[in-house]
């Protein structure tokens, strides 16, 4: 399921990346030109928009316990769709033909300078903005990787917790199995000395029997 995910995560960065470069060149361009771009980045943002759609299905389907860092990435891709709109509608109204005309008017060379002047400060503004974007994406990408990691890291402590009870578990099993083998090793000392002690009456036992024997005999003989 997160490979699905990763796969829209793909296409929606070519994709916003295309977009952004044709925002770019909307202002630059007159005419049937400009509405020809004006047209492929509304088509573009439209299928931008279908990919956050079906990004946030997939994120519906995975489990509860790895939601949080899709979703995460979810609003980071919102915020950016967000801004590529907004640049879009500020492009389109930036240096149309009627500004352009009502510029010029009847002073030409005056209105000429102001628009060039306007120019620069619009490529100038440009510019600032694409460095803010790119440092706002990093700083996207970082907390990303910082969220991503955090999430591995409470992942990590939790194996670590479980192998932990494991190792627990195992060294009370250890401790009850040596203290039954000591308990078996006392029952079998016990009975092993019992035998002996047996043994050795028996023995005795023997000896005197035998030595009555032979008691009885001499008598017996000594009386004859």
């Amino acid at each position: 399921m997160s490979s699905d995910f990763e796969g829209y995560e793909q296409d929606f960065a070519v994709l916003t990346a295309e977009i952004t470069g044709r925002i770019g060149k909307v202002p630059k361009l007159q005419g049937d030109e400009k509405k020809q771009m004006v047209a492929n980045v509304e088509k573009q943002l439209e299928e931008a928009r279908e990919l956050l759609e079906q990004m946030e299905l997939e994120v519906r389907e995975i489990p509860a316990q790895s939601r949080g860092m899709y979703s995460s990435r979810m609003r980071s891709y919102k915020h950016e769709m967000g801004k590529l709109e907004a640049d879009f509608k500020r492009s389109r109204i930036a240096y149309s033909d009627e500004v352009r005309n009502e510029l010029l008017g009847d002073d030409g060379n005056s209105s000429e300078n102001q628009l060039i002047k306007l120019r620069e400060e619009r490529a100038h503004l440009l510019d600032n903005t694409e460095r803010l974007e790119r440092s706002s994406r990093r700083l996207e990408a970082g907390y990303q990787i910082a969220v991503e990691t955090e999430q591995i890291g409470q992942e990590m402590l939790e194996n670590l917790s479980q192998d932990r009870e494991k190792i627990q578990r195992s060294r009370e099993r250890l401790r009850e199995t040596d203290a039954n083998l000591g308990k078996s090793s006392r029952i079998l000392t016990g009975m092993l000395r019992r035998i002996i002690q047996n043994r050795i009456l028996i023995v005795i036992l023997a000896i005197i029997i035998f030595f009555t024997i032979l008691m009885a005999i001499y008598f017996s003989v000594k009386r004859h």
